[in-house]
């Protein structure tokens, strides 16, 4: 997490991960575990990038949430697009959200792939096919498109890292499914 963060496309995915049994921590770059979301909320992260990067290589998922200026503060850390090839090269989990599919596009990432973001940053999503899905899956890389779509995101990352009865129960649970008429 950067300074200027969504707040929800970041806490809504640890939200449903944990609520599904998904041990997810979350992460500051800002050098301290205070980070500051774009509306001004200050949280505590569980850990700094400092603490963090020797367990990134046993990272199931590298997840970054969007919003501005939160999407270029993290394009903007080497250590994170660092973590992120690396994770990539193992054919791991990666997934972003909103304006933050920025740094996927700009390390290579996406090339030949489907990818969503938030309207207005196709351009950054380099060599991809752009779905303006509400959450894309190609392989091991999943974007999502904005606030909106933070729920579907997170129910699709649990199951891909659990399984559809678990993302279901928790969708259920949480009165998604009632929402969606479902």
């Amino acid at each position: 997490m950067a300074n200027g963060f969504e707040d929800i496309e970041a806490l809504i995915p640890v939200d449903v991960l944990r609520r599904g049994g998904v041990d997810i921590k979350t992460v500051s770059i800002t050098g301290s575990d205070v980070v500051e979301s774009a509306h001004g909320v200050k949280m505590h992260a569980d850990l700094t990038f400092e603490d963090a990067e020797a367990m990134l290589d046993d990272a199931d998922l590298l997840m970054l949430p969007g919003g501005m200026p939160g999407a270029t503060n993290l394009n903007d850390h080497e250590g994170v697009k660092a973590a992120l090839l690396k994770q990539a090269e193992k054919g791991k989990m990666v997934a972003a959200i909103c304006a933050a599919p920025l740094v996927l596009g700009g390390l290579g990432l996406l090339r030949g792939r489907r990818a969503t973001c938030y309207p207005g940053f196709e351009q950054t999503l380099l060599g991809a096919e752009y779905t303006a899905e509400l959450f894309t899956i190609d392989g091991n890389i999943t974007t999502g498109e904005g606030p909106a779509a933070a729920l579907p995101y997170a129910y699709s990352l649990l199951e891909q890292l659990v399984d559809s009865e678990t993302s279901h129960a928790v969708a259920e649970g949480m009165r998604f499914l009632h929402l969606m008429g479902k």
